[in-house]
């Protein structure tokens, strides 16, 4: 007794390194966001500026792209401050939830994994922003291609804009490209992704204003423009489908086969039942159900359970294993089931069968 009693307190504080780790992390992700919410103002307020003296759709619409970078890292550092605050006691803005012995049951656990639930939640926002103001710069710009009085060559002070904006996005990238990798962030992802697709849009204004005036095409600004609305409206897509798919609960179905094949390698599992891995966040959990001899005691498959647990955490990084079992039919013999009660072979007959 001594020696589980060791182990839970052993659990608690590995979750509390975990969580530890986690939320410093999300405080790395803070800065970093609040650096590009900087980078991203400051590029609007002078493409929007030199937008309006050189007559440029494609920088208009590159300053309108920007303006959304803006408005998604804010929703994603929303997210980031909701998966932080460890002391609200009240997520969902309703009943304060019970005060409850978090060093004896662990249920910690499970408000903070919905916490970091909450990130995921406001990167799926931040997709659907950049999708709408994709279609309005889309939409924009078909409407000043279609009409011959509304094109005109820009001004070459267009260039200096884009120009600008090239070099501070590429940096932008790259920064939040390697904070993203090294901390396993979401949002920091999320950002890269949406950073690099507002870098190549900037280029891409850059190269399409050098064309038009270089060759005096009217209608080449309003068709970049196009262009720079489908970069937009790809960013958002792919960050919308991947936050969608993880809420969810949606997990690689290959990875998943990875963990099943590892547990099922443990001599003492006949076979993996079922297994379903989830995100949180940015963490990974699973719940498996694993079938074994019908003779293993309790302690024995407690061991097993915790031998899982820990084989998954180091192979995988899998933060929390829930293991269940089910007794391997071929090891049920008369002795073992005369070991059960007459009530619980009686509940065992008469209990509808799950498959």
């Amino acid at each position: 007794m001594k020696d589980i009693n060791k182990h839970l307190q052993r659990e608690y504080e590995d979750w509390e390194r975990v969580q530890k780790n986690e939320l410093n992390k999300l405080s790395v992700a803070m800065r970093h966001l609040s650096i590009n919410i900087l980078a991203y103002l400051l590029i609007s307020i002078i493409e929007w500026f030199l937008a309006s003296l050189s007559h440029s759709q494609t920088l208009r619409a590159d300053a309108f792209n920007n303006l959304s970078g803006i408005i998604s890292t804010l929703l994603l550092m929303v997210g980031i401050h909701i998966a932080r605050d460890i002391d609200d006691d009240d997520i969902a803005g309703v009943v304060p939830m019970p005060k409850l012995s978090l060093h004896k049951t662990g249920n910690d656990q499970r408000v903070q994994f919905t916490r970091f639930r909450y990130e995921t939640i406001f990167t799926l926002v931040t997709g659907i922003v950049m999708i709408a103001i994709s279609l309005s710069v889309i939409v924009s710009g078909i409407v000043g291609l279609l009409n011959p009085a509304k094109r005109v060559v820009p001004q070459p002070i267009a260039l200096v804009g884009a120009l600008i904006a090239s070099v501070i996005m590429l940096l932008v990238w790259r920064y939040n490209k390697h904070a993203g990798r090294k901390l396993q962030n979401a949002s920091l992802i999320a950002s890269a992704q949406d950073s690099l697709s507002d870098a190549l849009t900037s280029i891409g204004t850059l190269i399409s204003i050098s064309g038009a005036l270089f060759f005096e095409l009217d209608w080449l600004d309003g068709a970049t423009s196009i262009i720079v609305g489908g970069f937009i409206l790809y960013s958002g897509a792919r960050i919308f489908m991947e936050s969608s798919l993880n809420l969810a609960d949606y997990f690689d179905p290959k990875v998943e086969e990875t963990f099943r094949q590892t547990i099922a390698t443990l001599p003492e599992v006949s076979a993996v039942d079922e297994l379903k891995a989830h995100y949180n966040g940015n963490l990974v959990t699973l719940d498996v159900v694993i079938v074994v001899d019908a003779n293993m005691n309790i302690l024995e498959s407690y061991h097993l359970a915790e031998r899982i647990e820990s084989l998954m955490r180091v192979k995988f990084g899998v933060i929390d294993t829930d293991v269940s079992f089910l007794p391997d039919t071929k090891t049920i013999t008369e002795a073992t089931t005369k070991r059960l009660s007459q009530r619980s072979r009686r509940w065992t007959l008469l209990r509808p069968r799950s498959k």
